[in-house]
């Protein structure tokens, strides 16, 4: 058999209609999805195929309907044999990564996520927060504007995702951030892009909800990972379940170390590396890192039929 390793997409990859395809072709999708209604009480699926797409972007509503898709192909593709070595997700993505590990069920999982993204959403007032993508600036010179930015504003602004090179994502309070956007061109970035989030996530600004965060993963039932999950605090592997517990919390004010994940992941002797669920947000920073690396991007139907063929080429 084939070493793959899982990625799981987080959010910014929900589309309005994802997995619906999945959901009318296979019974077992079906089950899963009114799983999640059933857990979440309220009609998930719906908002997943209908929209609005401002209703599937709620913070709460996305991260729930992320990691069902995923869930769902990963637990297709275990029934036709196929399993990771080894896993990682892009924040959010970490659950989904967890539940293919099998260090959380996904019932529990699904539940956890809604209610992360509602703490997400309240932890600093509304409006008030913001991220930007900073493109074609070194870390290092980045990250002395940003401490020059911080003091002359007096308020936080901080690398929050290191995704692949030329490619880092700011989270702060917003009157940082749009000084930053014009500030950081001046100092040589290429580009400058406000993200459309509801806060300012994986800052330090997070650290009132992973507070409350942290009594909400003590009441979970967890187990050790059966293949080890690259955590995104640290770009280590993580079996151990009071680590992976202690990680996730630290998760919501650290950055996302997603580009050594990437680098490490290459040093793993794989076949490929497995995009699994909505989009190719990750598949594309593999690519950044190492273009000639194997990668599929497993979405659909189609894509999922695909990938098995190849699975089964010697």
């Amino acid at each position: 058999m084939k070493r793959v390793a899982f990625v799981y997409p987080g959010q910014g990859s929900q589309v309005v209609e994802m997995g619906r395809d999945l959901y009318e072709e296979f019974p077992q999708v079906r089950e899963l999805f009114n799983a999640a209604n059933n857990r979440l009480g309220y009609d998930l699926t719906s908002i997943m195929f209908e929209g609005p797409q401002e209703a599937l972007t709620k913070t709460e509503n996305t991260q729930p309907a992320l990691l069902t898709v995923s869930t769902a192909l990963t637990n297709l593709l275990a029934e036709n044999g196929i399993k990771p070595v080894v896993t990682s997700g892009h924040s959010l993505g970490e659950y989904s990564a967890l539940v293919a590990a099998q260090a959380i069920s996904y019932a529990d999982a699904v539940q956890l996520v809604h209610q992360r993204g509602k703490l997400m959403e309240s932890a600093y007032p509304a409006g008030k927060g913001s991220m930007a993508a900073v493109l074609g600036m070194e870390q290092e010179t980045l990250q002395k504007e940003l401490q020059s930015i911080s003091e002359q504003t007096n308020e936080v602004v901080e690398i929050a995702n290191l995704n692949c090179p030329g490619q880092i994502v700011i989270s702060g309070a917003k009157a940082a951030i749009d000084v930053a956007v014009e500030q950081l061109k001046a100092a040589g970035a290429k580009r400058v892009l406000p993200l459309t989030v509801s806060g300012p996530f994986h800052s330090s600004l997070m650290k009132p909800a992973a507070i409350e965060f942290e009594q909400l993963v003590g009441e979970v039932d967890w187990s050790d990972a059966e293949v080890p999950v690259y955590a995104n605090v640290t770009a280590e592997k993580v079996t151990e379940q009071e680590q992976i517990k202690g990680l996730l919390v630290e998760q919501l004010y650290c950055p996302v170390r997603f580009e050594e994940i990437i680098e490490q992941l290459l040093e793993e002797e794989l076949d490929a590396i497995v995009e699994v669920g909505s989009g190719k947000v990750l598949t594309g920073l593999v690519k950044k890192v190492h273009r000639r690396a194997k990668t599929f991007s497993v979405q659909d139907v189609a894509s999922l039929h695909a990938f098995m063929d190849w699975m089964k080429e010697e």
